[in-house]
């Protein structure tokens, strides 16, 4: 991914100003900055919450503009926020798959799903935990690493963790 000179203005602020920022395959890295400083708003225009006002955002080398966070998904960047936005009256293994449950005869086969968040949770981050438990009743901690397999699962080309997820 390859961000270049992306500003972002709102109604007396300068939030980005000519940001470059480039990304290769295998790389971590840390955005880090004072409060303020735009970390946000780079993550929200890289994601598609906000429209940058300049600029331009490359993944391949062919230039995105994502409308949206479910279009930056498809086009594979994915985002784990501080906050969980998974839905707490779900059980693990439906905010796992939700929008994705595995089908079968025109059905969703929980016994499927079951198994395949259970593996996931385990292969991936070594939980070991009941999946078809609602959300709402593991800590706050798992809820974040049930949010974490989630985009794994996606097979994210770009996956951005904000704050302490």
């Amino acid at each position: 991914m390859e961000i270049k000179d992306v500003s972002k203005h709102f109604p007396g602020v300068k939030a980005l100003s000519e940001v470059d920022f480039r990304l290769f395959e295998g790389e971590v890295h840390a955005i880090m900055g004072q409060n303020g400083a735009g970390k946000s708003t780079l993550i929200k225009v890289m994601t598609g919450v906000y429209q940058q006002d300049a600029g331009a955002i490359f993944l391949d080398g062919k230039e995105i503009r994502p409308s949206s966070p479910l279009d930056a998904q498809r086009l594979g960047i994915s985002t784990v926020y501080q906050e969980v936005n998974l839905c707490p009256n779900l059980t693990v293994a439906e905010n796992i798959f939700i929008g994705r449950q595995p089908m079968k005869h025109g059905r969703i086969d929980w016994g499927r799903m079951n198994r395949e968040a259970k593996a996931l949770l385990k292969g991936k981050l070594s939980i070991d935990i009941d999946v078809t438990q609602l959300l709402s009743s593991y800590s706050l901690a798992i809820q974040q690493m049930t949010a974490i397999v989630r985009v794994l699962d996606l097979s994210s080309k770009v996956l951005i963790l904000d704050e302490p997820t």
